[in-house]
């Protein structure tokens, strides 16, 4: 199989865009190391429930640096490697773009805490595995918001503009041993976004070109393809949007 023992570890791993890419890469070998940060029982059932073996669940609240360390000490020890790491972990809460009082300091920090700092956290903890392998991959999962500034808020579009700016900085600081993409989903079927009706929805799928939104599993084969086949992608931002910005 393509991933063949390798070992990945997906931050937010139990939600809909990690348990699509966590079956995804199981499916080709992969040894998943499923980070979550409160929805332990998720990601222990799925743990179970992947193909292959070797998948654990993992405490990784991102914003916790002294916890991500530990953890990477825990992956050296029982798993003596790590080849991709999938910064997924985000969080958002609609609020008009209109409506700036009603996106307040403690969401916005909640925001940056999480979707940027969070990520350039686990990089940092997990670099030393990471480089010591026979090419280190980081994905940092963004979004569509983070180019056309449209999104569930003002402060979630910037965070991943800024997570955007993070995978170019990222991809040339630590080249040639580890490579850093972003994977840029436009609106998918999940339940990230809440407060949103039905309505909402279909007419979002009315305006993308190819009539519906991302599947998780339209995401999990991107970041599949970006670790088998896409190897000489670095720094860049791989759009899975169904031509969404042309509207």
């Amino acid at each position: 199989m393509d991933l063949q023992d390798q070992t990945v570890f997906i931050t937010g791993g139990a939600g809909g865009l990690g348990q699509a890419m966590c079956h995804k890469f199981a499916d080709h070998g992969a040894r998943l190391i499923i980070g979550y940060r409160t929805s332990a029982s998720a990601a222990e059932a799925l743990a179970r429930e992947l193909p292959g073996s070797g998948h654990s669940a993992r405490e990784a609240p991102v914003e916790d640096s002294a916890r991500l360390a530990a953890l990477a000490g825990e992956i050296e020890a029982e798993y003596g490697r790590l080849d991709i790491l999938i910064n997924n972990a985000g969080i958002t809460r609609f609020v008009a773009h209109g409506d700036l009082d009603g996106l307040d300091d403690d969401l916005i920090d909640d925001i940056f805490r999480t979707n940027w700092r969070g990520a350039f956290a686990c990089v940092r903890a997990c670099r030393p595995l990471l480089d010591a392998g026979d090419g280190g991959l980081v994905i940092n999962i963004s979004s569509i918001a983070g180019v056309t500034a449209m999104g569930s808020n003002i402060a979630y579009c910037a965070s991943k503009a800024a997570m955007n700016t993070l995978t170019m900085s990222l991809a040339r600081a630590l080249a040639p041993t580890i490579r850093v993409v972003s994977l840029s989903p436009g609106l998918a079927e999940t339940e990230f976004v809440t407060g949103l009706d039905q309505a909402w929805w279909d007419e979002q799928s009315a305006r993308t070109p190819l009539q519906r939104l991302a599947s998780p599993d339209d995401v999990a084969a991107a970041a599949l393809a970006i670790a088998t086949n896409l190897k000489f992608s670095n720094g860049c931002i791989i759009p899975v949007d169904g031509g969404r910005p042309l509207t």
